[in-house]
């Protein structure tokens, strides 16, 4: 070899070795900063490059550095992120990381297998945390705690009951005869909310043979089953922006809920035990009755001064509605595992009485979650819940017999003689056809449910590498239940006696069996190229299953004091059945570069035994795009505002036609004793497809004088097409409509939420959040003529579908021969909520309003009282427009005799204290020194529910719908269960 060819070889070899004398690997391992224990999957980069990977299941992790000093971060969803200096001298670095407390404000689901950082997200996502839902207050129901936590939605309660009975609509009406309410998801199970009302009522009611064929029966819905102390997290997804990946259940949002897992490390076992009482909300009082008053209108001035001399006059309003249910509420939890199994146990009794003699509600509810490892690439999660509940909620809502204790009010006066005798016998009510006391006493309406949920998650790393990895996820789950309900009305009750034109007695029965179970297998791979980009492909097939059977038997003229069904002269039977069956497959492609430019494309298609054609798939594409401008370096550093990321998100939904308009559903008939098949007047139609909804939304999330203050602005607009609408068709068809996809409806939006961290030092925190949404709907096309519906007639008020028009306005007549007229309209001119916590060493103070201005009710309440005579504003002058006429005679003789529905039709606006708490924490040291460590975080406290309500409208509460959840039709009120608030102590431990 010549001088020369060695030269050339330690000139490379010269050039070559600082890369082979620096380059050197860094590893450790990454262990939880509390419990020591390993942490698997956290992302570790060198900063400024694409040169990453990931810690193994012991939390190891092995990297090599090329350039000395560098910093490497460490990520994880959970965790507060760290950056760790190395230099040449660096080789073993371990890195111990602290749960994050904001954890989650960093993650939000993007997928059926995936998530993404909050603050890559291009969606508006709102997240609540178990802290959120139950920490302040313990909620009645679960849709009851999500009531203005979160912008874009419209929550309220249609009854007062206990055991729940809420309404749930995220960003405006989605449908008008299909599903309105959110799609749940609980671990990845799909969970059953239907409404299902008791067989029984409305033979006795006969509320539906009024102005409306709808449920006015007081039902509740099923999500009030879940306990809320067993969930850890909520995302709301709330459009098909960010729903479009559920496809054809998607379109009025989906809510997901991730229940509490356990953590590898010591065993820690959660007590809490809250008791209290409820009390109604806003009595309406009694009109102020004198003897010249009592003597003039009912020629009853004598017993009413006769029962004032006796002390009998009777506040019958108190005596019903005035009763201060105990509420008790006791939770055990257990959790702990090792490293290669966790597990999180959980048993809750939860005791409500009712503000109404003999009306409560009873659950008791066991969970059990459980993870565990195999190896280091494969683990599985299980997830179990069982329920059981018990809920009396009386006899209310809408009737056409006088007979529901709240009508039975209305024509009750101070005076009359309505209680029991030594021996416990009821008098006739002078006034009326039924004595709401023996019907508060003597008559059963009990919904009993059981229910088994159940799923699990098997999670299979196929695949590590330096620059990707490839998982298998598959997912399981079913959702069981049977709800037998139990409703007696005894044959000694006033209106059910043959001498009162009674039926002698009335017993039904029903059960109903619902069975949801939903598969599902998901590809996700990860990969991680040399300039910068992370990719991560999803691709999975899902499968649906529904099945639900509905029986009822009722029966009248009871045998003697037997209550069997079998048991009587009369006997009535109808039967429900519902089977369907979706199967669907996405895709979804994102990429990331740096964190500062985040895009995602995917697609959903589904088909169904509930379409026309059942093979035929409709597909539903999104796309969003976010660009986090401060990683940029042009953003520089020290800036006022030093976040700042625009966004937009377009996605598709659907929503399944509503069962049974597929298909014509004929009844029978019996002609001198040969049966037959009876011609329905609603026709099926085979060419049915789903309601297709459409949404763009933009905005923005920005942090100011280092995120001390954030501000998130989102506007949307979503179109919802093929509307399934019942329209009317020729009556020489034989039929008098046919379901049929006739029309779209758009819904625009803006939300806007600011959080601000107002003062903070070792003492003293105070945290601060606004938040402020309106939505507007206008029914953009309509094939089918203007219909009405939710409603009794023009003369008292009814919604009305038309085109060019919101899809909520209220109509009405205002007086004789004048044209229908818009009087109102449900949809709120815009909601705010008003957030605060403050901490002072160990006390803590939080509190929610919630104002939601505008917004129309239909109120018939008063009404039926001014038929009564017992309206307590009866005898004011504030109705009449010249301030004239009493108020009571203005609503009947100038309202509703007149035609003029303008009196019923009243605004819902009001502003509620949601909940309020404080708590005291005892100091750790104390503890330490008391019970040796055996115990830790022990809490005591004072809440309350809807302590103060402020608001003008004319009844119990604005927070009312006749027509219960289901539907466009919420806001309308006759005699219901009125809302009560509540008030707590609370006493909690950890051992």
């Amino acid at each position: 070899m010549n001088k020369k060819t060695i030269f050339k070889h330690l000139v490379v070899l010269a050039l070559f070795f600082p890369c082979v004398i620096f380059a050197q690997n860094i590893s450790g391992k990454i262990t939880d900063k509390t419990t020591n224990l390993a942490i698997p999957g956290v992302s570790v980069l060198i900063k400024g490059t694409s040169t990453g990977m990931t810690s193994d299941f012991e939390g190891n992790y092995s990297i090599e550095v090329n350039n000395f000093p560098a910093v490497i971060i460490f990520s994880y969803l959970g965790y507060e992120s760290r950056e760790m200096s190395v230099d040449r001298a660096t080789s073993t670095l371990n890195v111990k990381m602290s749960e994050s407390a904001t954890a989650l404000d960093q993650v939000i689901v993007s997928g059926f297998a995936s998530s993404v950082k909050r603050t890559n997200a291009a969606n508006s996502v709102a997240s609540l945390s178990a802290e959120d839902l139950a920490g302040v207050t313990p909620p009645q129901t679960l849709d009851g705690a999500l009531a203005g936590k979160f912008t874009g939605a419209l929550v309220s309660s249609n009854s007062g009951a206990p055991g729940g009975g809420m309404s749930v609509k995220l960003r405006g009406i989605t449908s008008i005869n299909g599903n309105s309410q959110p799609l749940y998801i609980i671990d990845g199970i799909y969970i059953d909310n239907s409404s299902i009302a008791s067989g029984g009522l409305n033979a006795v009611s006969g509320a539906a043979g009024g102005g409306s064929a709808s449920s006015q029966d007081n039902a509740t819905n099923r999500i009030a089953d879940i306990n809320p102390d067993d969930i850890a997290n909520i995302e709301i997804l709330k459009g098909a922006s960010a729903s479009s990946i559920y496809g054809s259940r998607g379109a009025a949002g989906v809510i997901i809920i991730t229940t509490k897992k356990g953590k590898s490390g010591k065993t820690k076992v959660n007590f809490s035990q809250s008791v209290g009482f409820n009390e109604i909300i806003n009595l309406q009082g009694q009109r102020n009755w004198t003897e010249a008053l009592a003597e003039s209108e009912f020629s009853e001035g004598a017993l009413y001064r006769a029962a004032e001399v006796a002390g009998a006059l009777r506040d019958y309003e108190k005596e019903i509605y005035g009763e201060k249910g105990f509420i008790s509420n006791t939770n055990v939890s257990i959790s702990g595992g090792s490293d290669k199994t966790t597990f999180y146990a959980g048993l809750t009794r939860n005791q409500e009485k009712g503000i109404v003699k003999r009306t409560g509600y009873d659950k008791t509810s066991f969970r059990l979650n459980v993870d565990h490892k195999f190896s280091e690439d494969i683990k599985i999660s299980l997830v179990s819940n069982y329920i059981n509940s018990s809920a009396d909620r009386g006899f209310f809502n809408n009737d056409n017999t006088g007979t529901t204790i709240g009508v039975a009010l209305t024509a009750t006066r101070p005076w009359d003689n309505l209680m029991p005798d030594a021996n416990g016998n009821y008098p006739d009510h002078p006034n009326n056809s039924s004595n709401p006391l023996q019907t508060r006493d003597l008559m059963t309406n009990n919904e009993t449910v059981k229910r088994f949920i159940t799923g699990g998650t098997l999670d299979i790393n196929l695949y590590r590498g330096e620059h990707s990895d490839l998982q298998f996820v598959a997912k399981a789950g079913a959702d069981h239940y049977t709800l037998s309900s139990t409703v007696i009305f005894p044959k000694e009750l006033q209106f059910m006696r043959p001498d009162q034109g009674g039926v002698n007695g009335v017993s039904a029965v029903s059960t109903a069996t619902n069975t949801n179970a939903n598969y599902s297998a998901f590809l996700v791979h990860t990969y991680k190229t040399n300039n910068n980009i992370d990719f991560s492909t999803q691709a999975g097939i899902t499968n649906e299953q529904f099945s639900q059977q509905v029986l009822r038997v009722s029966a009248s003229d009871l045998i003697a004091s037997e209550t069997n069904v079998d048991q009587a002269a009369n006997q009535a039977v109808s039967m429900f059945r519902l089977k369907q069956e979706d199967f669907g497959f996405y895709v979804q492609e994102s990429f990331n570069y740096q964190d500062k430019v985040i895009a995602t494309v995917g697609m959903r298609g589904d088909k169904s035994t509930n379409n026309g054609d059942v093979n035929q798939f409709f597909y539903y594409p999104k796309a969003s795009l976010a660009l986090n401008l401060h990683s940029f370096d042009f953003w520089g550093e020290d800036k006022i505002v030093n976040k700042f990321k625009p966004r937009v998100a377009y996605g598709e939904a659907g929503t399944f036609a509503a069962f049974g308009s597929l298909f014509t559903i004929y009844g029978n008939t019996s002609i001198d004793g040969n049966v037959g098949i009876g011609v329905p007047g609603i026709r099926g139609n085979a060419e049915i497809t789903p309601e297709r909804q459409s949404e763009l939304e933009f905005g923005f999330d920005a942090g100011f004088f280092k995120d001390r203050v954030s501000l998130e602005f989102t506007y949307y607009k979503k179109q919802v097409e093929d509307l399934l609408l019942n329209a009317a068709i020729e009556p020489s068809t034989g039929f008098f409509n046919k379901w049929t996809n006739a029309g779209t409806l758009e819904n625009n939006g803006i939300e806007i939420g600011i959080n601000v961290i107002a003062f903070e030092n070792d003492d003293f925190q105070w945290n601060s959040g606004v938040s402020w949404f309106k939505n507007q709907s206008e029914m953009t096309e309509l094939n089918v003529p203007t219909f009405n519906l939710g409603g009794f007639g023009n003369s008292l008020g009814q919604f009305q579908i038309e085109e060019g028009k919101s899809v909520t306005q209220i109509v009405g007549t205002t007086g004789p021969g004048t044209p229908v007229s818009v009087l109102g309209n449900a949809e709120p001119d815009f909601q705010m909520n008003f957030n605060n916590q403050f901490v002072y060493k160990d006390f803590t103070l939080s509190f929610l309003w919630h104002w939601k201005k505008g917004g129309d009710n239909i109120n018939l309440t008063k009404l039926l009282s001014d038929f009564g005579g017992t309206s307590a504003d009866f005898d004011g002058l504030n109705v009449d427009p010249e301030g004239l006429i009493r108020n009571g005679e203005y609503r009947i003789n100038n309202g509703l005799f007149a035609g003029n529905a303008r009196p019923f039709v009243e605004d819902a606006s009001y502003l509620r204290l949601r909940e309020i708490g404080l708590y005291y924490s005892l100091p750790q040291e104390n503890l330490e020194k008391w019970f040796n460590g055996n115990v830790s975080n022990l809490k005591v406290g004072l809440s309350g529910n809807n302590l103060v309500n402020i608001f003008d409208y004319n009844s119990y509460d604005p927070e009312v719908s006749n027509f219960g959840g289901t539907g466009l039709s919420t806001g309308v009120e006759v005699t219901p269960f009125p809302s009560s608030k509540r008030f707590m102590f609370h006493l909690s431990a950890q051992f």
